[in-house]
């Protein structure tokens, strides 16, 4: 089981998907959840290392992939590999931390160097996965200000890029934040699709 989580760090608020509230078994709905709370349910000789690589992201922006206990809400133990990726912005920091709580308490025997290979290898791969999503979320946002349109047309349109360009649309998404922040500019193909969907102005 893999549940995700992602803390605004600007307005203090977190989220859980459904996920990982069966994992702790906790309750949707029956309170908000926070890094407090995440920590509570953590073994507490594995609390403090997890709440100093949970500091350590939010103010360096410094990813990382963490095992530690945790204790469920009907006492039952389990061994969770908490992975991170903050989401950071090169004017304003660290925005967000988003990450994954997989539990592999059944996973690798002991000493098995296999399984920590593969655990290995899985992390990379969830790092990977939650860059791109990082990298999708803030793209859309800045088409939403650009078009005035909502988030699922925003993606819509990333993905109408990707399969007329031919690139990922990870790779879309990069581009247009490399734009939006004066790195470097569209390619052609990419900026006549969007002047092509771009709204017409609106009269003076």
């Amino acid at each position: 089981m893999a549940g995700r989580f992602r803390g605004d760090l600007t307005t203090g608020t977190w989220w859980w998907s459904p996920e990982l509230h069966d994992l702790l078994q906790v309750p949707v709905g029956a309170v908000q959840p926070t890094v407090q709370l995440l920590l509570s349910h953590v073994h507490a000789d594995d609390r403090p290392a997890l709440q100093e690589a949970l500091a350590a992201a939010g103010t360096s922006g410094a990813p990382f992939a963490r095992e530690c206990r945790v204790h469920r809400g009907d006492g039952t133990g389990r061994t969770v590999l908490v992975v991170c990726e903050p989401e950071a912005d090169p004017a304003d920091g660290v925005l967000a931390l988003s990450g994954l709580a997989v539990d592999v308490t059944d996973e690798r025997p002991a000493g098995s160097d296999d399984v920590v290979r593969h655990l290995q290898t899985e992390v990379e791969q969830l790092r990977s996965a939650m860059a791109s999503r990082a990298a999708i979320e803030q793209a859309k946002g800045v088409l939403m200000v650009l078009m005035s349109c909502g988030d699922q047309v925003a993606f819509d349109l990333l993905a109408h890029i990707s399969s007329h360009t031919h690139r990922k649309v990870r790779d879309v998404a990069v581009l247009i934040i490399d734009s939006a922040s004066g790195r470097n500019p569209l390619p052609d193909d990419v900026r006549e699709i969007l002047h092509d969907a771009s709204p017409p102005p609106h009269p003076a």
